[in-house]
């Protein structure tokens, strides 16, 4: 029997409603000559990356960002059409397949330089390509001192017709510390080496540097294009730059548990494995169905903030593989009452940054890690573009002739 929304185990509630209008605020943040990448790697940052795609492109954003090829060819296997720019590849990937979906694929150095234009030339079309590089980050990207050879050889390649040079992009390493040095540095180096592919007849059709929080704090660095990524999702790149509600965004995703079981306890009765807490004194005892299998981090135990009933509770003890307790303080609260996680804050839960916090890590992980085992349920489902996603990926069945992910109508809140 397919589980109905009352009776889930747990979920992970997409609001894509949130996610159009953080689409649409921070287009507004930007010059209107500047584009908008939704950047949906990681499935969305683990909201679901096909329809939180269709909601991006939706709401304004003309082109969408992976890290894999893979995550960009699953996107065109679903029909996700438009401007695709994939930037994490490696020797042996599926070049060809990129060029045949017409997917804009970076590249940082020549063996990347050789292998798409193979590619190009064995599927007989001009394959896009971006040059990255690497203006102090010191990760991907072509190093200043390699740049002239990668973009002479590009020119003859797309001298030749083999590629297209779409664009020239960089990334940034401390964009999220305000005032920090290497910011000017690398914004210098990226117009010199901007300035030199230029002068030497690359036109590119974007330039861009600017992640989320070069986004909402560096106007200087949007040039043609901005690549917003865990900002889409309504969560703030770093709490020193500001709040979600300041820049105008709002947390897209709500996570919550069903209680399994709520059990009186006496004092001193160990809780979780390793006995690292205690009761102090008699107690209820309430299991989330939740743990480190589902992505909830174990690093939190012990410190990890649950809405239940009308309190924030902490977890006790450590966080297990598929579960975890709260202390309910001797409050009755019924089995299957709801353990809220995190979300937006509207009601006094917890927030993906609460639970960073307790972590000792950052909100991007927290959102990416909740695991596949958790249903994504889609909320404010309202355009044409994105109404493939109203099913809710994973259980039940849809209707015949359906197309999209598997699950059920009906999901159509306000929350």
């Amino acid at each position: 029997m397919s589980e109905t929304p009352q009776t889930l185990r747990a979920r992970a509630e997409i609001d894509l409603g949130a996610l159009r209008a953080n689409v649409r605020a921070l287009r507004a943040r930007v010059a209107p000559h500047a584009q908008v990448m939704g950047v949906v790697k990681a499935d969305a940052y683990g909201h679901g990356a096909v329809p939180c795609a269709r909601a991006a492109l939706a709401a304004g954003a003309t082109w969408l960002g992976t890290a894999t090829p893979h995550e960009a060819l699953a996107l065109r296997a679903a029909g996700v059409e438009g401007r695709i720019l994939c930037w994490l590849w490696t020797p042996g990937d599926p070049w060809r397949e990129g060029v045949e979906a017409g997917l804009d694929m970076s590249v940082s150095g020549m063996w990347a330089l050789r292998e798409v234009v193979a590619a190009a030339r064995g599927a007989g079309r001009t394959a896009r390509v971006q040059l990255k590089a690497d203006t102090g980050l010191g990760r991907n990207g072509c190093q200043p001192a390699d740049w002239p050879e990668l973009v002479g050889e590009a020119l003859k390649a797309q001298a030749d017709g083999a590629v297209r040079v779409t664009g020239l992009w960089s990334h940034f390493a401390c964009a999220d510390e305000p005032g920090h040095p290497s910011i000017a540095a690398q914004l210098e180096s990226f117009r010199e080496m901007l300035a030199y592919a230029e002068e030497a007849g690359v036109e590119p059709e974007v330039r861009h540097i600017a992640n989320s929080p070069a986004t909402l704090t560096l106007p200087d660095a949007h040039f043609d294009l901005v690549r917003p990524g865990i900002a889409m999702y309504g969560v703030s790149p770093s709490p020193g730059i500001g709040t979600p509600a300041d820049f105008g965004l709002r947390p897209v995703m709500r996570l919550s548990g069903s209680l399994a079981l709520v059990k009186q306890a006496p004092a001193g009765h160990g809780v979780s494995y390793g006995h690292h807490y205690i009761t102090p004194r008699p107690t209820t005892l309430g299991l989330v169905p939740l743990g480190y299998a589902d992505g909830v981090p174990r690093h939190a135990s012990g410190r990890g903030p649950v809405l239940v009933g009308d309190k924030v509770r902490t977890v006790a003890g450590r966080v297990a593989m598929d579960q975890f307790v709260v202390d309910l303080d001797g409050d009755t609260v019924p089995p299957g009452a709801e353990a809220v996680l995190f979300g937006p804050g509207d009601d006094g839960e917890p927030t993906a940054e609460d639970w960073a916090r307790a972590a000792d890590t950052i909100a991007y992980e927290i959102v990416t890690r909740i695991g596949s085992r958790v249903p994504r349920v889609y909320r404010n489902v309202d355009s044409e573009a994105d109404s493939e996603a109203e099913w809710r990926t994973g259980l039940g069945s849809r209707p015949a002739g359906t197309p999209g992910t598997v699950g059920t109508d009906g999901d159509r809140e306000n929350r």
